[in-house]
């Protein structure tokens, strides 16, 4: 397929089986961490079992504007256009705490990164995803962000997920008209760094965010997904 896909923190987890798995389909994926080093030895690990360099490392801090400016800048000298953006980065999964008593500076960090940060990511890529003429924007969310079903506890993640849903419903209408699809995507719980031991195959979370990428034009949008299936706001 070829496609130029970029990943906001692919170093592990999620991100970095979902790198794993555009290459596989031999899409060009912008591996990027916020140390150039950790995103160097992911790209330098999926090449070395691809028929050719797939895998471009880049670093990116999505709380840092002049990071995200100098990954623009780079992409559009290099390609020209993105047709994938996944917005993977997050932090935060406090369910130490709760709503009451929550320290509000791990709040707002949760804000800057899951939220902010692919919202700015979002707002620089625009014209190079306009450019691809089929741009996909993935954002990683979760059920836990859903209205629907929310409840108690690690409220810097929930709010900071629920604000990435509404983000994603506003991006689909205002880009509807430049055939850019816009969903976010529960991988569900995951055997991740972040979601500790006893979750589902990192493999199994990852391929919800494929499936979303590589729907048709006039596939949904606007929607949350968990294994291509929709779930309640």
């Amino acid at each position: 397929m070829d496609r130029i896909v970029v990943i906001s923190g692919a170093n592990r987890g999620i991100g970095r089986e979902a790198a794993r798995q555009f290459v596989e389909r031999r899409d060009t994926v912008v591996v990027t961490a916020r140390r150039a080093d950790q995103a160097g030895e992911v790209a330098a690990e999926l090449n070395s079992t691809a028929e050719r360099e797939r895998a471009v490392a880049r670093r990116l801090d999505v709380t840092d504007q002049e990071s995200i400016v100098d990954l623009a800048t780079d992409l559009e000298d290099r390609f020209g256009r993105v047709d994938v953006l996944v917005n993977n980065a997050g932090i935060h999964y406090d369910d130490w705490q709760s709503a009451v008593d929550a320290d509000l500076d791990v709040v707002r960090e949760a804000l800057e990164t899951n939220l902010f940060g692919a919202w700015m990511l979002s707002q620089h890529l625009l014209p190079l995803l306009r450019a691809a003429r089929h741009g996909r924007i993935v954002n990683v969310s979760s059920e836990l962000g859903s209205l629907a079903v929310m409840g108690g506890g690690a409220p810097a993640y929930k709010v900071s997920k629920v604000g990435l849903n509404a983000l994603t419903r506003m991006l689909a209408d205002e880009l509807a008209g430049d055939g850019i699809l816009v969903n976010s995507v529960c991988p569900g719980w995951t055997a991740t760094d972040m979601g500790g031991p006893g979750g589902r195959p990192v493999a199994e979370g990852a391929a919800g965010i494929v499936w979303a990428a590589d729907l048709p034009d006039g596939g949904p949008t606007g929607g949350l997904f968990r294994d291509g299936q929709p779930l309640p706001w």
